[in-house]
């Protein structure tokens, strides 16, 4: 039975568990603009797994443009 809520099939169909991507590449950033990238990140690799390929790269792009928008102005 699948497990929606602890491993969704859509974050967990590569060798590593997109959250532990997520966290390790974050960690990276501060604030903001690690919530953004970690949400780029979310967004691009669930793209063909889950729902609408074009919304969810879309979504990415709109964080994305947040988190350059943010060191725009720093």
């Amino acid at each position: 039975m699948e497990d929606n809520v602890n491993s969704p099939k859509h974050y967990t169909t590569y060798s590593i568990e997109v959250i532990d991507f997520i966290e390790e590449v974050a960690a990276c950033y501060t604030g903001r603009n690690a919530y953004c990238i970690g949400n780029v990140i979310k967004y691009v690799t669930r793209a063909p797994h889950k729902g609408s390929m074009l919304e969810d790269l879309q979504k990415a792009r709109w964080y994305l443009d947040k988190a350059i928008s943010k060191l725009e102005t720093e």
